[in-house]
């Protein structure tokens, strides 16, 4: 396959979770929840054994876990939120981001995370609600 040609598979959750935004004026400012979507994308330029870029359930399997585990069902702050002192004395289940949690961040994360698990992410998009949606990638 030429150099500049590749294959790609994308895999997509969805979530729910609760966030605010620290030091924003707005309706983020206020602590609320959301049905997230998100998409990863994988690529390679070779297929494996199996003729795949990558097999769908063990994207689902690593990706859907770490997802799962840790933003699904959980209130994402910012560390420096005075929230988080407050939730940490409850059952409150948090996921700590040391930026805002903001949808670009959240690919961000999502992005380095499943890829430390050895899947070769290409992108992550991140829907917020139906209309609205970040993605991250490395060039």
């Amino acid at each position: 396959m030429p150099e500049n040609e590749k294959y790609s598979v994308k895999k997509i959750f969805d979530i729910a979770y609760a966030h605010r935004l620290l030091n924003y004026k707005g309706k983020c400012e206020n602590l609320h929840g959301h049905n997230g979507k998100i998409e990863i994308k994988i690529e390679s330029a070779n297929l494996d054994e199996e003729e795949m870029v990558a097999d769908f359930n063990e994207i689902k399997e690593k990706a859907g876990k770490w997802l799962n585990d840790n933003l699904d069902h959980k209130t994402i702050l910012c560390q420096k939120d005075p929230l988080v002192v407050l939730f940490k004395n409850t059952n409150q289940k948090l996921f700590l981001t040391e930026k805002n949690p903001t949808a670009e961040i959240l690919c961000k994360i999502i992005y380095d995370n499943i890829s430390a698990l050895g899947l070769k992410v290409k992108s992550v998009k991140f829907w917020e609600t139906e209309t609205s949606a970040a993605s991250y990638k490395k060039s």
